[in-house]
């Protein structure tokens, strides 16, 4: 008898491992217990974590600074759409790239982080020796955002072995460390790039799990991911444009990247708390149009207080996006051993609204002279994806009215 339960409790998910090439190596006792949910392990995991995330989306979420300074300096010529067609690269590639950084931690572990943050330095190092449109475009753009994605999820995959009932409060934190980095980055970027200056002139696995997609719930997280993402980056790329075009100086608008991080900190940990006791989805779909509403009013801030408290109440009511997205899609996944795989497919497909969004937004700025309609696409596509969010709800064996 006691034989059989093993045997039952060692069998592998047969889909799911064979997405993993990993069909011949069941579960050992000690991967069977459940997650320890704390502990100081699984914390200094959650630090861990917080700090890869400090260095990527903390110095992707401060791109508006980067924004402002190449169209008033080397890329004035440029269009803003070109110039955010860096940014939007980037995020697209930090989350895309999921498709490939999200099977690899499932087979070879938390050894894909190592060499990744050589080539992100490596990146870091390159960015200060770029001059033109295209070498701007491959390091900040392409390099730099292929090396964010082998390193966040690898680092959201770690974290989700060490977490299960206590999963969102656990991302909540860890992604927070995006938000501290994006408060840090932003106001050092500011400060060399407008404040300090030279005293004389320059001279002259298998990686993808199929029946993943045959859940209606999960297509529909992937879909909301897609439309949120597609809105949310309006303000984070162009409030500090939008700003000096309101008459705010350059060097205060290089400081609302950091205002809107600070808040994102909060919006973050608080949501991802109250995540795990009254549902993610739900908390998830209610930050989508809470986010949408403040990005429908931000052409309606005119002066410099309001722009700045504009960018506070963003920055809190967006934080709950990605680490609400990223644990909405771990609860898909039935083994354990495929979350980052679930979470790379996910967020690869979604990524692409990352991609396109920014540069639509340009587009809406070059054309009508103006950020209103701009505002009013980003706050439009934001709200849809909070419905589809709902979508997914009623798709889950719960139903809408559940905590799930």
């Amino acid at each position: 008898m006691s034989s059989t339960l093993s045997d039952e409790k060692s069998t592998p998910f047969p889909e799911e491992q064979a997405g993993l090439g990993q069909q011949d190596l069941p579960l050992s006792k000690d991967e069977l217990e459940p997650a320890p949910d704390g502990g100081l392990r699984a914390w200094l995991v959650a630090l861990g974590a917080a700090s890869i995330f400090f260095c990527c989306l903390g110095f992707s979420n401060s791109f508006g600074t980067f924004t402002e300074y190449y169209l008033t300096h080397q890329l004035s010529h440029r269009s803003p759409d070109d110039v955010a067609w860096i940014g939007s690269l980037s995020a697209f590639l930090q989350f895309f790239v999921g498709m490939i950084g999200g099977p690899m931690f499932d087979r070879y572990g938390s050894k894909v982080i190592h060499p990744a943050a050589v080539i992100y330095i490596f990146a870091v190092m390159m960015l200060s020796l770029c001059k033109t449109y295209w070498q701007i475009m491959l390091v900040q753009g392409v390099l730099m955002g292929v090396t964010m994605g082998f390193l966040q999820f690898p680092a959201m995959g770690s974290l989700s072995q060490y977490f299960d009932k206590k999963r969102a409060a656990a991302f909540g934190l860890a992604i927070s460390g995006s938000s501290i980095g994006g408060i840090i980055m932003p106001i050092a970027v500011s400060k060399m790039l407008n404040i300090l200056r030279a005293r004389l002139p320059p001279s002259a696995a298998s990686f993808l799990i199929p029946s993943a997609f045959l859940e209606a719930r999960y297509n529909f997280i992937v879909i909301s991911i897609f439309f949120v993402f597609l809105g949310m980056f309006m303000p984070i790329i162009f409030l500090p444009t939008y700003a000096v075009s309101q008459g705010m100086g350059a060097t205060l608008a290089g400081y609302l990247p950091a205002i809107l991080n600070a808040a994102s900190t909060f919006g973050r940990i608080i949501p991802g708390v109250l995540a795990d006791k009254y549902g993610r989805l739900n908390v998830y779909a209610f930050g989508s149009f809470i986010t949408s509403i403040v990005i429908f009013c931000m052409t309606a801030t005119k002066n410099n207080a309001g722009i700045i408290a504009y960018a506070a109440v963003f920055g809190f009511t967006s934080g709950t996006i990605i680490s609400g997205a990223t644990v909405s899609i771990t609860g898909c996944a039935k083994d354990p051993r495929s979350i980052g795989t679930y979470t790379g497919m996910g967020l690869a497909l979604g990524a692409i609204g990352a991609l396109i969004g920014p540069p639509i937004d340009g587009a809406f700025v070059k054309h009508y002279v103006g950020f209103f309609e701009a505002a009013m696409f980003s706050g439009a596509m934001c709200l849809f994806g909070g419905i589809v969010i709902l979508m997914a709800k009623l798709a889950s064996p719960e139903g809408i009215f559940s905590r799930s």
